[in-house]
């Protein structure tokens, strides 16, 4: 049996050691929240500038910033130009006529045809410095030479194209260059109910917005799943695709991301945590939270799954949905028997060498 003194040692080593632990403990790490995209601010379409002429209108939805400098101008486009500076051309419609020409006061004959908004614009500045010193130019398709649809979004060409005879949606798609790589693979077409009902069974009439809206999957449409959904447009569609949806990880994870959902409607825990590289060491099993956004709120829903058990096959793996946030939190019990053994053993051969020499 131990001296007194050696048990007095032993107690003393290890209240040393818990208050050790607790100096250095720290407060629980919160999780982290996805930074929510932030939306472009479409802009309003030109006003009708030539009374008289009914205007084709872009729907009020259209981002006209992705799409208007890049439409090729051809004949019998008209145009609206905004010069401040020149009043000569400010705030005048001008039709492009059969040779891709226009005529503009104090210009003469202007090259357009063949070239797009922007190049125009750039073109009417350069000329425009002969007489103005720093002069500036908007240009607005105020009517198209022919009914244009609109591809809008994560596009690999997104712009205004004329629709020229019946042309059926992948037909236009393999045009403009299909989607971009991280592009949703659901896409979204809003066609004017003055064009009929979107010839879908899963078309959503809005009589109030007096618009027709349905969702295509492209790997149906592209498999050619269902013929049905290539359906032939009509004038003034939007056709819209979004980034792909994403889910987050963070916490106590081999790597803190996000991860694009591709096709798929859901991806479950257990097939995010390995594409995320796993747990770490100091994960707590029995503790995982599923923060879910509610809709139209900026608040989050806690879900608590217990890890340990989905991995030992007692409960069903739990299904993440876009936007969802998943996190693993850190086990404070773990971190604390692994600091009191690395203390108990930084510690205890000095114990022992200090009881030996006494």
């Amino acid at each position: 049996m131990l001296p007194m003194t050696s048990n007095r040692c032993i107690r003393t080593l290890f209240l040393l050691i818990g208050a050790t632990f607790f100096v250095q403990a720290q407060a629980p790490q919160q999780p982290g929240q996805p930074t929510p995209a932030q939306g472009q601010n479409p802009q309003r379409p030109a006003d009708n500038a030539n009374p008289g002429q009914q205007t084709p209108t872009i729907p009020r939805e259209l981002p006209q910033d992705a799409i208007r400098p890049n439409y090729v101008l051809g004949p019998n486009d008209q145009v609206l130009i905004r010069a401040p500076e020149a009043e000569e051309i400010n705030e005048k419609p001008f039709r492009i006529d059969a040779e891709g020409n226009i005529n503009l006061p104090l210009l003469g004959r202007v090259r357009a045809g063949g070239m797009t908004v922007q190049e125009l614009e750039a073109d009417l500045v350069r000329r425009l410095r002969e007489y103005i010193r720093e002069p500036q130019v908007i240009i607005t398709v105020v009517q198209f030479r022919s009914e244009p649809v609109f591809f809008v979004g994560a596009f690999k060409n997104p712009g205004i194209y004329p629709l020229q005879g019946r042309r059926t949606l992948v037909e236009m798609l393999t045009a403009l260059g299909g989607l971009q790589p991280n592009a949703s693979r659901h896409i979204k077409v809003t066609r004017r109910a003055e064009y009929g009902t979107i010839p879908l069974p899963n078309a959503i009439d809005d009589p109030e917005k007096k618009i027709s809206t349905v969702e295509i999957s492209m790997g149906s449409l592209r498999e050619n799943v269902n013929p049905a959904e290539d359906i032939l447009l009509q004038p003034y569609d939007v056709i819209s695709v979004e980034r792909a949806e994403m889910i987050y990880i963070n916490g106590e994870v081999g790597r803190v991301s996000g991860l694009e959902l591709g096709e798929r409607d859901s991806i479950s825990i257990t097939q995010a945590l390995t594409l995320s590289g796993g747990v770490t060491r100091d994960a707590n099993r029995n503790e995982v939270r599923v923060l879910r956004p509610i809709e139209n709120t900026n608040r989050r829903a806690e879900i608590d799954i217990n890890l340990k058990r989905v991995l030992e096959g007692k409960d069903n793996d739990f299904p993440l949905l876009p936007n969802d946030l998943l996190y693993v939190s850190h086990s404070y019990k773990r971190a604390v028997w692994t600091t009191l053994g690395a203390l108990a053993l930084q510690t205890l051969p000095v114990t022992l060498i200090t009881l030996i020499l006494r």
